[in-house]
């Protein structure tokens, strides 16, 4: 009987770790394993993405591409892991209960937005975490050119001001005016909770963000929090009122709930420590990867964040070392010490920066042409074509 890896997700994790345990099995000659993949949806999924028009089209199937390497996929819904069986019990798109055992597991289940218990949020907030919520912030903004022309018809509210509500943020004037016409006068803030316009953005990007901020029309209302969510806009802890028909929440991101089903430590965002070779500490026989995963990217104190940039690198060496330890060989370091980050900032361009203090590289179209190359470039999954799958595969390839 053939041992079993499972991998639980689609997203950049997942695939890569996938993708790099049948690398390694290949170059052993080894058939005696079985790679599987649980996920909900055969497709890698462009989340980086999911704040701009057209959201339905932002994933890539990967029927061909597992075909191609052998990976068996299983279309569920994980529930609950039992790690002393070595068990995972899902739900298929049926809604029937299922099973699968594992000899290792690399969990890769990714990472959702936090939903805190502020009155009206469930029932009027849009937000751009998954494509299906995207897609209802996309429908509802197109029914806006249907309303009455109004204050709160032409005013959008992002609750956060981080990487997410930054660019959801920017890229409002130009969807909002795409649809409601150009001569129509639209609003967009931001309600962040920092005493500064971008504070957790560092001072070196920090000047980009308020020029482009500036110059598309983008207000900022700092040191203040969301209290409430109605249909007519939000209130604030301060007891202001915002008119507003399209509220958008981009505050904080948790892993996902299933590493709560492990007994191993975890950080305050529900990641699980993992050691240098992406092991669960404390745990035998589970890998993790990407958003789920807590991990030194060097030696000088820095660890991975929830991006696709660690998240491809940590599922390399994540599927890579759980066939190792199977196979009994050597496993490969995870360090990921370059950091760069590249921030769309809408009509006005973006802003590349490199390293973790984000020291200020690129600016407005020369960022923006970066830009592609990271959302549409090296990001998306290769080719169906099992050599140059594997291949793309190695951990030693660096991303960044």
């Amino acid at each position: 009987m053939k041992q079993q890896l499972l991998v639980i997700g689609a997203g950049f994790g997942g695939l890569w770790s996938t993708l790099s345990a049948a690398r390694l099995l290949d170059m052993h000659d080894r058939h005696d394993v079985e790679i599987t993949l649980l996920a909900p949806q055969a497709e890698l999924r462009i989340r980086p993405r999911f704040y701009e028009p057209d959201v339905h089209n932002m994933y890539a199937p990967l029927d061909a591409l597992f075909a191609a390497v052998g990976v068996r996929f299983v279309q569920g819904t994980a529930e609950s892991i039992d790690g002393q069986a070595r068990r995972v019990g899902y739900r298929d798109e049926s809604g029937r209960p299922g099973e699968l055992s594992y000899d290792r597991l690399v969990l890769a289940s990714g990472s959702q937005l936090a939903r805190p218990p502020v009155p009206g949020l469930k029932e009027h907030a849009f937000d751009v975490d998954q494509i299906e919520s995207s897609a209802r912030l996309e429908r509802h903004l197109i029914s806006l050119a249907s309303q009455p022309v109004s204050k709160a018809r032409n005013t959008v509210v992002i609750a956060g001001g981080g990487f997410t509500g930054i660019e959801t943020a920017t890229e409002m004037p130009s969807r909002l005016r795409a649809i409601l016409g150009d001569d129509q006068d639209v609003r967009v803030i931001i309600v962040d909770r920092s005493k500064d316009i971008a504070a957790t953005m560092g001072d070196g990007i920090r000047p980009s963000i308020i020029e482009a901020s500036k110059e598309l029309g983008i207000e900022w209302i700092v040191d203040a929090t969301v209290a409430a969510v109605d249909a007519n806009g939000v209130t604030l802890a301060d007891g202001r009122h915002i008119e507003s028909n399209t509220v958008i929440w981009t505050v904080g991101f948790r892993a996902s709930p299933l590493t709560e089903q492990l007994n191993a430590e975890r950080d305050g965002q529900g990641r699980l420590h993992v050691d240098g070779n992406l092991k669960v500490q404390g745990l035998e026989h589970v890998f993790a990867a990407g958003d789920v995963a807590r991990a030194a990217t060097d030696d000088v104190g820095n660890f991975s964040v929830m991006s696709c940039q660690h998240a491809i690198s940590l599922g390399r060496h994540a599927g890579n070392n759980a066939i190792a330890d199977l196979l009994g060989v050597a496993p490969t370091t995870y360090r990921q010490p370059k950091y760069v980050t590249c921030l769309d900032l809408g009509a006005w361009g973006a802003v590349y920066t490199e390293g973790w203090d984000r020291q200020l590289k690129l600016v407005k179209d020369e960022a923006k042409d970066r830009k592609p190359q990271t959302t549409s470039g090296w990001i998306s999954p290769p080719v169906a074509e099992r050599s140059a799958a594997l291949a793309a595969a190695d951990p030693a390839i660096p991303v960044a």
